[in-house]
């Protein structure tokens, strides 16, 4: 039985991550939404192409998105967090979501998607909004429970997502912020 690991330090994001992030990312789509979206989809994505993506988003991020690490005690980024205002269609409402949650595969399950995902809650609790919400695949149990552990709950709201001609349904969850 190997000896458990350190928890993992939350910091903002610097552009030094982006590599990093792009490959948690993209390394988490093809695991995670395995059987849930079309397999040669998932096998074209490409993390050096996702990295130029990170890169141009963090260098003119839309106002109020903040992007979050975890790091191992080595400093090797692990997961990565992305929340900011909720976006309805264009608009930005008073609601938080919670946009991206991607841990390494090698540290599921160690702790680190649950610190990241409670400090963008604490971060967005602090702001002042009054709820955070989110949206999973449907068929992603995993990522469902984990969510409900974490004091997020299903809220009704549904959307149609596409995927190379495929229905991925996702789900809308929501968590009460302050009181």
């Amino acid at each position: 039985m190997s000896a458990p690991q350190a928890p993992a330090r939350v910091r903002e994001m610097v552009l030094a991550d982006c590599d990093r992030v792009a490959l948690i990312r993209v390394r988490g789509w093809q695991s995670a939404y395995r059987g849930l979206m079309p397999q040669p989809y998932l096998d074209a994505m490409d993390p050096a192409a996702d990295v130029e993506r990170r890169r141009s988003l963090f260098a003119r991020p839309p106002e109020g998105v903040v992007n979050l690490v975890a790091e191992d005690e080595d400093g090797e980024v692990v997961g990565w967090a992305c929340h900011g205002p909720y976006r309805d269609g264009e608009v930005r409402t008073a609601d938080a979501e919670l946009y991206a949650l991607y841990v390494d595969a090698g540290r599921l399950g160690t702790g680190v998607g649950r610190t990241l995902t409670q400090e963008s809650v604490r971060r967005c609790a602090s702001a002042g909004h009054a709820r955070m919400l989110l949206w999973v695949l449907k068929g992603n149990t995993r990522a469902r429970r984990f969510y409900e552990r974490a004091g997020f709950r299903p809220d009704g709201a549904e959307e149609p997502f596409e995927v190379d001609g495929v229905a991925v349904p996702e789900v809308r969850y929501a968590r009460p912020l302050n009181g």
